[in-house]
This record gives C-alpha cells, structure tokens and sequence, in this order.
C-alpha cells in the first residue's frame, strides 16, 4: 500500500487521536457487517421502517460500545509524550498488541455468529455461564466447529488493519510538540473521554432510542424478539449479562404490596385438600393423601435437550423417538402442554426438583442462598426415602453437585464414579452407561428394603452431538443434532427393557421429562414455541394403560404430579400443581427467557421485563406464534398481577431464606400418620 508523501508529512499522518478514531471506526465497521449477516441469514419479518430502525439503534450502540473500547488504545497513546520517539520495543509492544487485539476481534465475529445460530440472542447470560467452564466449553467448540481453520482466517483482517494503520499514520511517533502543552492536551482528551457516558444517557433521553450500556434491557425497536437481538451490540450484551447476573429483583421489575402478593399466590395454589400454614407471609402448605398408600419409588429422568419438537406421538411427522413413541402408545401418561422453565439445564433441575419459578438472573441451582431449599427429593426423605442423583458429567459444571447434596439427596454419582466407560464426550460418558449404572444402583437400593427417590440427568443429547457407533444407523461423524436426539430415544428403550426385568419395575414411577427444549426460536421476548416440552409417566403401579393428558403446565408441575400419582399426605412450599387434580382453567406456566419471565394461562402470555417493563401476547403457542397485544384487557392486567404476585413472592421466600419447609404443626401431624401406618405394618416399610 502506498502512501502519498504529502499524508505522511500531513497531521493526519501524525495523528494519534487519527488512529483511535481509525480503531473505532473499525469497530463500528466490524459489527456493522455481522449485523448485516445476521438479518440476511435470520431474516426476522419485519417492515422497512423497523429494520431502519434497528439498524440506527444498532449504529448508536456501536458507536458507544466502540468508544468505550477506543479509551485503553487513547490512553496508552496519551501517555506516550511527544517530545521524543518511543524506544523500538515500545512500538512493538503497542503494534502487537493491535494485532492480538484485532485478531480476537474477528474471532468474535465468528463466535457470536455461531452463538446467535444457536440461541437467536446476542451474548447473554449462557455465555456468561460458560466462561466460567472453559474445559467443557472450549473442548466443546472445537469438537463442533472448525476452529483451527477459523483462528488462521482471523489473523489476516488483523494483519491487514495493523498493516493499514503503520502505513497511514506513519507520523505518530514523530516528536510534534513541547511537555507542557503534552499535558495541556492529554488532559483535555481525557475530560472529553469522561464525558462521553453522560451524554450518551443525555442524547438516549432526548432521542428515545436505546443508547447506553447501562441499559440492560437490550433494543427495542420492534415487537420482534429476533430483530431487537440484531439491533443490539454483542459486547453491550456480554456486559448487560454479566451486571444482571445478581441483580436485586424488586429495583427492577414490577411489584405489588407484600401482603397482596402473598394472598394472591395462596389463591392461586389452594386446591381440593390444600391446608396452608397459619402464617400469612408463607406458601407452606400440607396436601392431603392416603397415609396407607405404599411408598412407591419414584424415578425422574432428566433429558437434555429433548424437547416436544422430536417426537412423533407430540406431532412432529418424520419422528426421531420411536422408543418413546412406542412407550407412549403401550403404557404410558403422556403429557402433551407442557413448557419448561427455560432454555439452560439449571433452569429445567430448578423447576423440575425445587417446583420454583424461574427468577431473571441465575437459577437457584447457582445462587446463595440454596443451603436449604425445598426439593422433592427433601421432601421424600422426610417420608423415609433413600435419594440418589446421577450424572453423566463433571458434577462442579453449574454447581450441579453443591446443589444436590446440600438439598436433600443421600448420594451424588458422577462421570469420575464411571471406572470403565464404554464412551465418552467432554460433557460426559454416554447415555447407556448412565443407564446401566442406574439399574445397579436402583437394584442396590431396592434390595435395601428402603423406598428410593433417583435423578438421572443425561448429556449425550448435546453438541458435539457423537455418540457410540453401532448403536443407531446414523453415523456419529455427521454430529447432527438430529442423530444425537434419536441415539438418546434409543438408549432410553434401553434402560426400560433392562428396568422391566428388575424386581423393582411394578413399585416405580419412571418419568421422562426433557430439562429444556432444543434451539431458541420465535418473535416473543420469550420465545414460548421452542419451549415445549414432553412428559412421559410410565409404571404399573400407578399407570394402568395409555393415556393422553392435556393440560396446560410446566417444569414446576413434574414433582407435584408425581407426588399426586403417589398418593400419599406431604408438606411444602412448591409453586406447582398437580396436573391430573388441577381445574382446566387453572393450567399455567412460568417461564424464563434470559432477563424477562412471564405466565403462561388460557392463551395470554404476559411478561414482565427488566426496568419494570411489562407485554401481553395472545394465540395458542402450539398452533402459530403468539401475538403481541397493543390494548390489553382486564383480564390480560390480572394475569399481569398473577404473574406480579408469583414471581415476587419467589424472590422473597428465596433472599429471606424461606423457601423450606419449617418444623410446626402440619409437618408433625403428617409425620405422626406416617410413624402410625409404619407401625401398623409391622414397622416394615410398604415398597
């Protein structure tokens, strides 16, 4: 590249205020081009004005988040003084840096493409999450992408800016002025740099556009989901993420007085038999059973990925889950409305175990305050149950094993328990294996003469998508979701042929129930289609033959349903149903889309946002797409409140460590009848 003589010499030439606005400008190029791709290859349906629109909120934030990433090169420049060249290292120090720096650059273009095919989001909380797994992550990437090819293409638009930069701004190093007027002029950039997050706040107000980084609630500029994650800038996001990881939910999202919210959610989960604690400011409650009813194992498979979307008895057409299929049609309870809590694991575990609303933020899996909160196995072991959890991984991943053993269960088996694997990922060992490592514990645990509560979480249904060869026609080389999604339908068949033969099969509820759907899609801020789930109840003892059940419900409704089939008396402060006593018009479900949550019932979605945001939605989400609500009726209000009420009242009984069952008189009185029909039976234990 030649450079006029005259530009060398000129004050561009010898700018370096020319070159922090050439590194800025670049940013902004940069984003502007994947902003440009993700709308071509996501084609969200939009009209003219709203892609104008997103793309001027997209330039606007660019601008902000470039000039923040500008400052580190302005201040290594500012302090260099112009009185004198910089020594020769100096400027390879600062050129390389350029390099690693614009090399990691494009190497986010890349990541946050993939990033966007698979979660149709900017970086969000998921991503915040994985930094801090790197071996899985990493490992993961590599496996599934062609990394290696990627990270040498990332060099040349590096090497090409560094390049461009020594060529145009050959003066910089150049001495042009005296000490004192140095100063003069680093103090004045600097106070002109301070300036620039006020009066991108000032200019947001006055413009009305999404502007500043300390907006956390990304771009709106549509009442599409997709078009408002193009609009907005992946670092922002990164950094919106990061700060509402533990954000303090009553500064930032609607509430109602405490005493109200409280009494709108004891409403809303009274039912038939439901005895709630004196104490008003509680969910305490004790539902009524049989105590004479045996204590039937019960046996929760947690499935990775296995949304509604693969299975043919769920509607999809060219089936990837014959053996479920099959189970279905023969012998099972089939759950055909279900949504989950979310679209991370610890959010399907924190419904699914806890019965507890998704919250924005992290699970309750990660947080603080989860010493001792309620969980279904807790609850079994206060009725005399053994409880065991197996897992196919690394227990650390996502504080899975601090959850678990501090939250009621006797034993936690993980991939380092597996001595002789027959296959394994970096998520873990294969489904087989956890399966048949399953049927040896339950066949322990049933010769122990003790009832037993059991969580198998699976991974084989995960990216790199390779399982063991042989077992289904497809090859594992392919590494297609699809293929990963049919080798863990098999494996399931597997383990219920191998569980039919145990002594344990006629006293066990076995349920199948997915942790979280498969890829992110839709136009709602929470995408609520991709959210379907199934759940599959199989066992002698309590389903007699096929069935096909309807209403409407969610991760949180899996244990209270369990324990419904169960039939016998319990206490707790679960905010789920059960499905099979629960009046048709009373189906809900809670949901959790990275900073929004919402409720589902009676086709009306309403959200509640971040900065006390709220949207309404209408339609059958099995049917087509929801659709936004621009005049919202009563009725839309009150499932706002209802929404309001259950998720605040969360958040409370979770900060004040409340989310437990105390010791008073409904817990005494069920344990007594449980000592008492203990006793009749010889002090035996009926299983």
């Amino acid at each position: 590249m030649n450079t006029p003589a005259r530009f060398k010499k000129g004050r561009w030439g010898r700018s370096r205020y020319g070159v922090a606005l050439f590194w800025c400008l670049s940013l902004m190029a940069v984003w502007s081009v994947l902003r440009l791709v993700l709308y071509i290859q996501f084609r969200p349906p939009a009209t003219l004005g709203a892609t104008a629109s997103a793309f001027g909120a997209g330039a606007w934030r660019d601008l902000l988040a470039g000039a923040w990433l500008t400052l580190p090169v302005m201040g290594w420049l500012l302090l260099l003084p112009r009185t004198r060249p910089p020594a020769r290292w100096h400027r390879f120090c600062f050129w390389t840096a350029c390099l690693l720096f614009w090399f990691g650059q494009t190497f986010l273009f890349f990541v946050e493409y993939f990033f966007f095919d698979e979660f149709r989001s900017r970086f969000n909380t998921v991503a915040v999450d994985y930094l801090q797994y790197p071996k899985e992550v990493f490992v993961n990437i590599w496996d599934s992408y062609h990394v290696g090819l990627i990270l040498c293409l990332c060099f040349v638009p590096a090497a090409v800016w560094v390049f461009a930069a020594r060529k145009w701004f050959v003066g910089i190093w150049d001495p042009v002025e005296t000490r004192r007027a140095g100063l003069a002029r680093s103090a004045g950039v600097l106070a002109l740099l301070g300036a620039i997050l006020p009066l991108g706040l000032i200019a947001g107000s006055l413009t009305g556009v999404l502007t500043s980084p300390l907006d956390m609630g990304g771009a709106r500029v549509s009442s599409d989901r997709t078009l408002n994650e193009i609009a907005n800038n992946g670092d922002l996001a990164f950094f919106a993420a990061a700060l509402t990881h533990h954000l303090e939910y009553g500064a930032f999202y609607q509430t109602m007085p405490r005493d109200e919210a409280y009494q709108r959610a004891r409403r809303l989960l009274n039912g038939s038999g439901t005895e709630f604690a004196a104490r008003p400011d509680s969910l305490q409650r004790r539902i009524g059973g049989d105590p004479a009813r045996p204590r039937l194992n019960v046996v929760i498979l947690l499935e990775e990925s296995f949304g509604s979307e693969f299975w043919g008895c769920l509607g999809r057409t060219n089936t990837l889950t014959p053996e479920m299929d099959r189970l279905a049609a023969e012998e099972g309870m089939l759950f055909t409305n279900l949504y989950a809590s979310g679209n991370r694991t610890v959010r399907g575990m924190e419904g699914v175990l806890s019965s507890f609303p998704p919250l924005p933020g992290e699970s309750i899996v990660k947080r603080d305050h989860s010493d001792d909160v309620e969980t279904i196995a807790r609850l079994l072991q206060r009725d005399g149950y053994s409880t065991l959890f197996l897992y196919g991984g690394r227990g650390m991943f996502d504080g899975m094993r601090s959850f678990v053993v501090r939250n009621g269960y006797d034993r936690f088996v993980e991939q380092k328990h597996f001595e002789h694997p027959t296959f394994t990922t970096i998520w873990g060992v294969c489904d087989e294996d956890l399966y048949d490592r399953s049927i040896e514990e339950f066949r322990l645990l049933s010769a122990a003469g003790k009832p037993f509560f059991a969580t198998v979480l699976s991974v084989s249904n995960h990216k790199p998508y390779t399982y063991p060869r042989g077992k289904i026609p497809e090859d594992p080389d392919e590494r297609r979701r699809e293929n990963a999604v049919k080798y863990s339908d098999y494996a399931l068949g597997q383990f219920f042929r191998a569980a039919k033969k145990e002594a344990f099969w006629t006293n066990t509820i076995f349920a199948v129930v997915a942790d979280h759907g498969a890829r992110v899609y839709g136009e709602q801020s929470i995408p609520i289609h991709s959210y379907e789930i199934p759940l599959l109840i199989v066992g002698p003892a309590v389903v007699k033959g096929p069935s096909r059940v309807g209403q409407l419900g969610g991760s949180l409704d899996v244990a209270p349903t369990l324990l419904g089939l169960r039939g016998r008396p319990y206490v707790t402060t679960f905010f789920g149903q059960d499905l099979l006593s629960t009046e048709p018009a009373s189906g809900r479900a809670l949901l959790n889309h990275n900073r929004d949550v919402g409720l589902l019932a009676r086709e009306r979605l309403a959200v509640l946002g971040l900065l006390k945001g709220e949207e309404f939605y209408s339609g059958n989400p099995k049917l087509a797409e929801m659709q936004p609500l621009r005049a919202p009726t009563a009725a839309d209000r009150e499932l706002l409140n209802d929404a309001v009420a259950l998720y605040q009242v969360a958040d409370d009984l979770y900060m004040h460590d409340r989310y437990r069952v105390e010791a008073g008189p409904q817990t005494q009185a069920t344990t007594e009848k449980v000592q008492e029909n203990g006793r009749s039976e010889g002090g035996g234990v009926k299983n």
